[in-house]
């Protein structure tokens, strides 16, 4: 409220009590004024107590000290509006009860709502325990769309391992069961592409920082052989490759035989087809809580058979299972973009889609990737996700 604004603003302006004592030493403000902007914040902080209204949706009740004013906070406050009882009686909106644990917790952005169904959060690996895969899942017909195409013949969505991209290696045993490996791998690919993306070049240390925490995603891209990527400090020395990190955690866990990190980038991302976009994300998206699926195309097109492919990175050794791949709806017909659609947005489809269509890719040794073409399906992040990140290659 109002008033409440203007008592806060005060409070923060005239700091705590022996603040006052400080501005008449230094002579910049008398003491009498001090002692009267102190009074008067006093008085706008009863009055606002006196005209606060409830608020709709939260409710919050003002509670200060007036020795330590900077560090006031706001405390929630119990209401119980059927003890009203008008003006002899107890103030509209408050109790008189003690407070107690409330069976009905709003989150602040909504409105009848409970926290339960707002912001449902879940144990995760509980809740995946409970899908399945549903891997021969119907396929999909949307209705009245007016950019469909042929009919699909071909395999919706193709599985791929490390084993079969890197052969002689046992890359996909020692991918999925080594956490330290899948970590040390995800990481230094992120500071690789960081490093080699102008874009983020001339930020502040405080911003890289921000970016590259492991929960954050990031994004650029992975093409290394004539990519167009460059260094900040311009060296030659580290020109001739890009993937320096990750060459040497790939030697580290995979020995003398592993491929340098430009060849890991290149070899994934040849998946994507002759006309790629070279477009890297490392998604990390929203854990621990259940989400609506949002169904989507990421461009809508997929020039010459090109594909996305999603590398996946679970959150525990010799995991079996979903929530680590995006969602897919197998399509009936190719669904393109409206002509004139930006290749950079996604093409989003609001509709409801039953269940019994919604495929769960599996994540497991041996099956760390998957494809499928942009065109064939709509996909959308897990409703329960179970993972560190995926990394998708377009």
């Amino acid at each position: 409220p109002p008033g409440q604004a203007v008592f806060n603003g005060l409070q923060a302006a005239l700091g705590c009590s022996y603040f006052y004592h400080y501005l008449n030493t230094l002579k910049k403000v008398p003491m009498k004024l001090a002692v009267g902007l102190f009074l008067a914040a006093i008085a706008t902080q009863q009055a606002a107590r006196a005209f606060v209204l409830p608020h709709r949706h939260h409710h919050y009740n003002p509670s200060f000290s007036c020795t330590s004013l900077l560090f006031a906070r706001r405390v929630p406050r119990v209401v119980d509006t059927s003890s009203s009882t008008g003006p002899k009686g107890p103030r509209r909106g408050t109790s008189t009860r003690e407070p107690q644990s409330p069976k009905l917790k709003r989150a602040p952005h909504q409105f009848d709502h409970t926290l339960e169904e707002a912001r449902p959060f879940v144990n995760a690996l509980q809740e995946i325990q409970l899908q399945d895969s549903n891997d021969n899942a119907p396929v999909y017909e949307l209705s009245n769309s007016t950019t469909a195409g042929d009919i699909i013949t071909q395999n919706h969505i193709e599985t791929f391992s490390l084993n079969d991209l890197f052969p002689n290696l046992d890359f996909s045993h020692k991918f999925a069961t080594s956490t330290a490996f899948r970590e040390d791998l995800r990481n230094s690919i992120r500071q690789d592409i960081f490093d080699t993306t102008p874009t983020y070049h001339g930020m502040s240390e405080k911003a890289k920082a921000m970016l590259l925490l492991p929960d954050s995603s990031l994004q650029g891209s992975w093409k290394c052989q004539n990519g167009g990527w460059s260094r900040a400090n311009n060296d030659d020395n580290l020109k001739r490759s890009r993937m320096n990190r990750l060459t040497a955690v790939l030697q580290q866990h995979l020995g003398d035989g592993a491929p340098t990190g430009d060849a890991f980038m290149d070899t994934i991302g040849k998946l994507c087809g002759r006309k790629p976009s070279t477009h890297l994300i490392d998604i990390v998206g929203v854990l621990t809580r259940r989400i609506p699926h949002s169904w989507h195309q990421d461009t809508g097109n997929s020039p010459e058979n090109s594909k996305t492919v999603l590398l996946g990175f679970p959150p525990t050794d010799n995991y079996n299972g979903v929530g680590v791949f995006s969602h897919v709806v197998k399509l009936k017909r190719e669904q393109f973009a409206q002509d004139g659609h930006s290749p950079m947005e996604p093409v989003l489809y609001k509709q409801d889609i039953d269940d019994e269509y919604i495929v769960r890719p599996k994540f497991a040794e041996g099956q760390e990737i998957i494809a499928y073409r942009d065109v064939h399906v709509l996909h959308s992040s897990p409703d329960v996700a179970y993972r560190t990140s995926v990394m998708r290659f377009m």
